[in-house]
Parts: C-alpha cells; structure tokens; sequence
C-alpha cells in the first residue's frame, strides 16, 4: 500500500506494499492493542489435532499473531513472513524485548512469486488480513497446501472491511459522515483489493484443504476502555483520506479534516464515544 488497507482490522499483519512503513506499523500496532482479546480468542479457538512446533505467519506485519502464537504455544518457534524490512525489523525488536528471540525467524519475500523462500514445513500456517492484498489468491493457497505437513491448519483470518469508531449520528455538523467515507473508498478497493470480504471456503477446497470450521467474531469495544481507540481512530481514518477525499463533497471534506486535526476542539482524539464495531471471519482449513 499506499494503498490504504489495514490490517488488519486488519490482525495483524498484512501483506503490505508500502512505502509508509512508520504510519502503516503505528496502526498495526495499535490494531494488536485493542483487538488483542480478539487474537487471543481465535489462537485458542483453532481445531489442532496437537501443539503445533512449527508455525508460519504469512503477511505478519508487525507481530500481533507472532506474538499471540508464540504465547499460545509456548513450544512452537513461528517464521514471520512479510514484504516489509521496516515491519519484520519492528518485529524482531519485540521479539528481544519479549524475551522471544530464539523462537522467531523473520523471512522477508513477496508472497505473489511464483516461488516462495523454505519455510520449512509447518504443522499451522496463519494468514491475518493478508490474504486479501495478494494478486493470485489461488497460487498463494496451492502454496501454503504445499508447504503444510500432513494433517496440518491454515487459519486463514479476515475481515469484512474496516472498523467503525464513530456514532451514526456524528459529527454533529455532519451526521453519518463516516459511512460516507467508506463508501467512497468501495471503487478504490474493488480496484485494488477485490478479494477484500471474499468467501475463502470455496477457494481454500479448490485447492486441496478441508474446511473444517468457520467462525464470524463480532466485535464492539467501547472506547472508554483506553485512548489507544482514539489514536486508532484517528489513524484508521487518516488513512482512507486519501481513497476518500475525491468522491466526498467539500462540506464533507471540511468535516473529516476537522475530526483529523489534533489541535481542533472537535478533533476525534477529544471524542468521548467512541468504539470499535468489526467482524472477522476465520476459516479452519486442513492438509489431508
């Protein structure tokens, strides 16, 4: 990206082409943050025959599913994959921190090449809000199919489109301006992620798996759990501006920039009702 697509909320990680590494990591971050119950709650969820030892995380990002697999499965060491040197180097920053190091290897490749670096063979692949930004879903699942021991699970994780953090009758001025600016990004992104919200069962059988659970996890935190939402927020919809901001009405415009602007009285860091409102869809999938 300079596309403008998260991560999550887009999970984690994300198979990014960026060149705004700084703010792209800064809202990866604070996606991990405030969904980390969320991650947590799926890692525990998944249908494992057996502890995995050997993960891979495909589009990883900045760690929130490294992390959340690493203390999920204190025995597994995880390869974290992703196209960004800034977001695996932030990663394995963490890793130091945490105390994890050993445990982590970082490969950094273009999940959309015809042919993938050794990540050894795994007994669970992850896939966070990264498989919508690949060119040849197909290819990267037949992959993944490849790369799995037998009898192994890919949990593929995704959204169904960005989270909303503001009321329906906000900003005041401009009562539903945020459905507004989603919608005016739908062109954008039918262009330049069509798999956004796509059903990956029937892909996922086509390619050799067996779907063997699927799960909607709805989420709705309230904002007065902590100002990492504002901040959130904020960036979430800085973001989509850009996509936003040639289909928006000047009046509207005038708004969102006003939300934007940390120094105004009116601005979205200042919000007192706030909250996060997605879904995430995860599908289960096994290597016979």
């Amino acid at each position: 990206m300079t596309q403008i697509h998260q991560h999550t909320p887009h999970g984690d990680g994300g198979h990014h082409q960026t060149h705004d590494h700084g703010g792209q990591a800064e809202i990866l971050d604070l996606d991990a943050e405030v969904l980390a119950e969320h991650i947590a709650f799926i890692t525990d969820w998944l249908p494992l025959k057996a502890e995995p030892r050997q993960i891979v995380d495909l589009g990883c990002g900045t760690g929130a599913g490294t992390f959340a697999l690493l203390e999920r499965f204190p025995e597994a060491h995880v390869a974290a994959v992703d196209t960004s040197a800034g977001h695996l180097e932030l990663l394995r920053e963490k890793a130091r921190t945490r105390g994890v190091e050993e445990r982590v290897r970082t490969v950094q490749a273009d999940l959309d090449a015809a042919d993938w670096p050794d990540l050894g063979t795994p007994d669970l692949v992850w896939a966070s809000a990264s498989m919508h930004h690949m060119a040849h879903p197909d290819r990267a699942l037949t992959s993944v199919h490849d790369l799995l021991a037998p009898g192994g699970l890919f949990a593929v994780v995704e959204l169904d489109g960005f989270p909303r953090f503001l009321p329906a009758d906000a900003p005041e001025n401009r009562p539903g301006l945020e459905e507004r600016c989603h919608r005016a990004t739908d062109s954008f992104h039918a262009e330049h992620v069509p798999h956004r919200g796509a059903d990956w069962g029937p892909m996922l059988s086509a390619a050799g798996f067996t779907v063997e659970d699927k799960r909607t996890i709805t989420v709705n935190i309230e904002g007065d759990r902590g100002e990492a939402i504002g901040r959130y927020a904020h960036g979430s919809l800085q973001r989509i501006r850009g996509a936003a901001a040639p289909a928006l009405s000047p009046e509207d415009l005038a708004a969102l920039d006003e939300l934007l602007d940390t120094d105004s009285p009116h601005s979205i860091l200042r919000r007192g009702d706030l909250a996060v409102r997605t879904e995430r869809t995860v599908w289960a999938a096994r290597r016979a």
